[in-house]
């Protein structure tokens, strides 16, 4: 077994949350970890959107730059897995072992690990996932502006709030009503918005080498260029579930506005812990996490020192 040094802070995930933590703290001369296994939530988009400064970079583009930030800071950035992050003993001090064998040891921990998309079971879905399968309207909206969209109905409540988004970027929007049961309010937002309805229960989506449409059950194809779903989000929480973190009656951890979970030591960043953060919300977690927890550390070495 290769046990590493002790640092300051290790930090589980290297997307833009866990970078972000990274960073901070580097420049805030702690010594710092960043475990970075796992391929990030984004990877299929090409481009990210909305974050000031780097609107269209690549997403991959950003880690890089942002792991060599982190590096030159004296942080080191290590390509492997946790599997598990155990509190060692009464001080504070974590273990956190990488599949590959080796153990770190910590005075804190920020878990970044993000969240995974549960998708419709429908053949195409998958296949064009993050090119013109798409979930968020304000990452991507803008660039499939003006063209025929539609929108898989379901029973998740954010089918109807991107029905009454999505005629912002187009004034060709099709509900496929799929197996979703419609009220008499949510028709009437349908009708006020200019989104059409199309019954029956959708049999795939049709692709050939990009989207080309959606095929109902009875044989119907509708032409679209980009199609709108609600996925089911799921933490990547099995560190947090095993560390005794306290969780919400929605399967979602609980912390504060920093990120402190109800284990001491303990902080989560990004969309392990919120599932609306986009990259710019979640480096933004990532910085609040990593001001907490130096100030955290600060006052505890303020008062491990004997006063008089």
């Amino acid at each position: 077994m290769d046990t590493g040094q002790k640092y300051d802070v290790v930090i589980v995930g290297g997307g833009a949350a866990g970078l972000s933590a990274a960073l901070v703290l580097t420049r805030s001369r702690r010594t710092v970890a960043v475990v970075r296994g796992g391929e990030p939530r984004n990877a299929p988009a090409e481009h990210m959107h909305g974050f000031l400064s780097r609107d269209g970079m690549p997403p991959g583009e950003l880690l890089v730059t942002g792991a060599a930030e982190v590096a030159g800071y004296g942080g080191e950035l290590i390509d492997d897995v946790v599997t598990i992050v155990e509190k060692s003993d009464d001080h504070g001090v974590f273990t956190v072992t990488l599949a590959g064998g080796r153990v770190l040891t910590a005075h804190r921990v920020v878990i970044a690990t993000g969240l995974r998309d549960e998708l419709p079971d429908l053949p195409g879905v998958r296949e064009r996932w993050g090119a013109e399968v798409l979930h968020c309207p304000y990452c991507h909206g803008y660039e499939v502006r003006d063209q025929p969209l539609g929108l898989l109905g379901g029973a998740d409540p954010r089918v109807m709030h991107l029905a009454v988004l999505l005629p912002q970027w187009s004034d060709d929007v099709i509900l496929f009503q799929h197996t979703m049961t419609l009220s008499d309010t949510d028709r009437a937002q349908l009708t006020a918005r200019g989104v059409r309805v199309v019954e029956g229960e959708v049999a795939r989506l049709v692709v050939d080498g990009t989207l080309r449409g959606v095929e109902l059950t009875d044989g119907r194809a509708v032409p679209r260029s980009a199609v709108f779903v609600a996925p089911t989000f799921l933490p990547n929480a099995d560190l947090l579930h095993a560390l005794g973190c306290d969780f919400d009656e929605k399967g979602w951890v609980v912390a504060d506005p920093t990120g402190r979970t109800s284990v001491p030591g303990v902080w989560v960043a990004g969309n392990v812990s919120n599932p609306a953060a986009q990259v710019i919300n979640a480096a933004s977690a990532g910085y609040s996490a990593a001001v907490a927890i130096n100030s955290d550390l600060a006052l505890a070495a303020a008062n491990a020192v004997p006063v008089g």
